[in-house]
């Protein structure tokens, strides 16, 4: 057991860091950040500038497994600690490092309690992770790419996203029809982050893509085919595939897509932020 002496000093309310001040997040706001992320004992937790540790502890306690990463040597030693205390330092790992020079890819989950500015240089990285990565950010937002939702405890907030998959683009979509045939066409889609538009041409006739949904690697969306009937399009994306259900009547049958593209484009909104000039 340690020796009162050989404990790490407790942060201080606003005390400086490299980037940001120390301030804490509410153990109602922890508890909820978890939640919202629907974390379970399969996920890897990584926090980013993870002060005293409560977010990864939180999270070993519930069975899965984190690593915190922070600048301070002190507060890497604070949560050290902690989580030896807790008794579940083999689950809750916690490094002395420099979130933008630090390798964070093996996540599931991502935590964030930074600044604006900060989010904002961190936030190609992010949209680079593994589509369906779930980004969760105590207080503070991620520009002009929108939250999949916002929750609020504590008297604090958070921001919950569901890193995208690429799927702008083009797409040869094949389909099967009632009369036995296979409808082809072309998906034509636009995506900014997570939103998505574009249309379906046929040989015939071009169709729009009704009420479109991309979250993580799941894709949704409905179409008017050439026998008039409304299709429902549940697939998803794996690389250069997109492969799901379609309903056809009252069943539901495969669809696939392949992509067209020689180069896949790039997720828009996905290159680096530049810093403001001062």
């Amino acid at each position: 057991m340690a020796r009162a002496q050989d404990t790490a000093p407790a942060p201080i309310f606003g005390q400086p860091g490299k980037d940001v001040i120390w301030a804490p997040t509410p153990d109602a706001m922890v508890d909820r950040m978890l939640r919202l992320a629907g974390l379970r004992p399969r996920d890897f937790v990584i926090d980013l500038g993870a002060g005293d540790g409560k977010i990864v502890i939180a999270a070993a306690k519930a069975g899965a497994r984190g690593l915190g990463i922070e600048y301070n040597p002190e507060l890497v030693t604070l949560a050290r600690q902690r989580a030896q205390a807790a008794g579940v330092a083999e689950h809750a790992r916690f490094e002395k490092a420099d979130i933008f020079e630090s390798d964070f890819s093996r996540a599931s989950i991502v935590t964030l309690y930074l600044l604006p500015r900060l989010n904002l240089r961190l936030r190609h990285r992010l949209l680079a992770l593994t589509p369906g990565t779930r980004v969760v950010s105590h207080s503070f937002d991620m520009g002009d790419w929108r939250p999949d939702e916002v929750t609020n405890a504590g008297g604090a907030t958070a921001f919950l996203w569901l890193v995208p998959a690429n799927f702008g683009g083009e797409w040869a979509l094949r389909f099967p029809l009632a009369d036995g045939s296979e409808a082809r066409g072309l998906l034509e889609v636009d995506q900014r982050f997570q939103q998505v538009g574009g249309a379906a041409v046929f040989r015939d006739f071009t169709a729009s893509l009704r009420q479109p949904l991309l979250a993580g690697d799941r894709v949704r969306f409905a179409l008017t085919d050439a026998e008039g009937q409304l299709r429902e399009f549940d697939g998803r994306i794996a690389g250069r595939e997109l492969i799901g259900k379609v309903t056809q009547g009252d069943a539901r049958v495969p669809f696939r897509a392949d992509r067209t593209d020689a180069a896949i484009p790039l997720i828009g909104g996905s290159e680096p932020v530049r810093p403001p000039r001062d």
